[in-house]
């Protein structure tokens, strides 16, 4: 046990928001870190795609597309769909059937 008077809590608050902020500081230098390192895998993909040229179109496409999958399922520079008047009514209409059908039966 450590000799003198004892700590205070407002001590104790002010070691824990300081280590939250050293915590903060070392997540946002990371993110910097990381995009800097997107950026140069961006370009170092934008060259590779240029060196494949004509010939390797469809595997730059299919390379494309499942980053776009990969970034979907992050939920990043996903666009969302939207449904037509027409879907939704008939989605509604659908929907109002299947539970008729269930208030009969129950």
């Amino acid at each position: 046990m450590p000799r003198g008077r004892p700590r205070k809590a407002k001590d104790l608050l002010m070691d824990s928001a300081e280590l939250v902020g050293w915590a903060l500081g070392g997540l946002e230098r990371e993110i910097v870190q990381t995009r800097a390192r997107l950026g140069a895998l961006t370009t170092q993909a934008g060259k590779l795609r240029a060196r494949l040229g004509v010939r390797g179109r469809r595997l730059a496409a299919e390379a494309a597309s499942t980053a776009g999958e990969a970034a979907a399922a992050v939920g990043r520079g996903r666009k969302r769909r939207r449904m037509s008047r027409a879907a939704r009514k008939k989605i509604s209409e659908m929907m109002k059937k299947r539970w008729a059908e269930r208030r009969r039966k129950g």
